[in-house]
């Protein structure tokens, strides 16, 4: 889907080594090197269970996310991520639009946005539920999806 910079913007699901080599690469470069996450809160045990997205900005591996079902069988969002280089160009927003496409319909949609991204998500349809937290040691916020 072209957007108004002219930029090509696409998201697929992953299902490649190539594809989730990727991943892993933009998931260290935004969240361990940048914002200081240490790999084991990264790395939480969750992505065996999780449908990973990759988003491509001219054919560029540009951000990362993924979804699962959790214990309590809503729907979480998490680990969106997006190279500094393609920030304000519509990634973070393509791959919510694909991932909300993919994910079963009927079941509650959650994620736990860092603080400063609250206003993002609230564009995006999201409100904020209770107290802030710390989470892997940035305050958080956890936000529900309401249509």
């Amino acid at each position: 889907m072209p957007n108004p910079e002219n930029k090509q913007i696409e998201v697929r699901q992953v299902e490649s080594d190539v594809d989730f080599n990727h991943i892993f690469d933009i998931r260290t470069e935004v969240f361990v090197k940048e914002q200081s996450i240490s790999q084991e809160d990264e790395y939480d045990g969750f992505d065996h269970l999780a449908n990973h997205y990759l988003a491509l900005c001219n054919g560029e591996p540009a951000g990362a996310s993924r979804w699962r079902i959790t214990q309590n069988g809503r729907i979480r969002l998490e680990r969106f991520a997006v190279r500094d280089a393609f920030r304000g160009k519509g990634i973070g927003k393509a791959l919510l639009e694909k991932m909300l496409a993919d994910a079963p319909a009927g079941l509650e949609v959650y994620l736990h946005a860092q603080a400063f991204m609250t206003p993002y998500y609230e564009k995006l349809g999201f409100v904020a539920e209770g107290d802030a937290f710390e989470e892997a040691g940035l305050e958080h916020r956890s936000m529900v999806l309401k249509n």
